[in-house]
């Protein structure tokens, strides 16, 4: 009547580690860290939790007027955010980063879409959690400019693309992020 799982019983012990459980996946209100005395702005970052990407709010040390000056610059302060290692309370809610640096962002090139953020990394050269969390964390934020795409590219000569943070790509960072087959109209040239 003994039921067997497959595993059998030995003399010496196994440390197999903890036994597996379900993370919330939030940061309760009594382990945020009050934010009132850090100066910055709220920021919302997608982290991995649970194999899937969730929101999480931080406070960046950036100026309210200096984030509206530079797209550039804003979405440098987003991937500063997304290289940070999770706070205590973040871990223990289960959330991660796979965005490792150095990474940097410029604006656009001569000839680029409009809206163009260029990475020092070539995006498709990214672990795909790390570009889902990029794509998704700029395109809900106003580091961009192209309804809802996300259009970066890389040092190389290589044409940008636009990325879409989709439900997909949500539930599911591992996979590819999707490209839309337009692109923003070229910014001005320059002279």
């Amino acid at each position: 009547m003994l039921a067997g799982c497959g595993i059998r019983t030995t003399q010496v012990p196994v440390d197999a580690g903890a036994a597996p459980s379900r993370v919330p996946c939030e940061v309760s209100a009594e382990n945020i860290t009050p934010q009132t005395h850090e100066q910055g702005v709220p920021v919302r970052v997608y982290m991995v939790c649970a194999s899937q990407l969730e929101s999480v709010d931080r406070t960046a040390r950036i100026t309210e007027s200096k984030a509206g000056d530079s797209p550039p610059e804003f979405a440098q302060v987003l991937l500063d955010e997304l290289l940070k290692e999770p706070s205590s309370p973040e871990q223990e809610a289960g959330f991660a980063t796979y965005v490792r640096g150095p990474l940097m962002v410029s604006g656009a090139r001569e000839g680029d879409p409009v809206g163009t953020l260029r990475l020092n990394r070539q995006p498709e050269d990214l672990p795909a959690p790390a570009l889902a969390q990029i794509v998704c964390t700029l395109a809900e934020s106003r580091a961009t400019a192209a309804g809802g795409a996300v259009v970066l590219g890389g040092p190389g000569d290589y044409r940008p693309h636009a990325y879409v943070c989709s439900a997909q790509t949500k539930q599911r960072p591992e996979g590819a992020v999707p490209t839309t087959g337009t692109l923003p109209s070229p910014g001005p040239t320059v002279s």
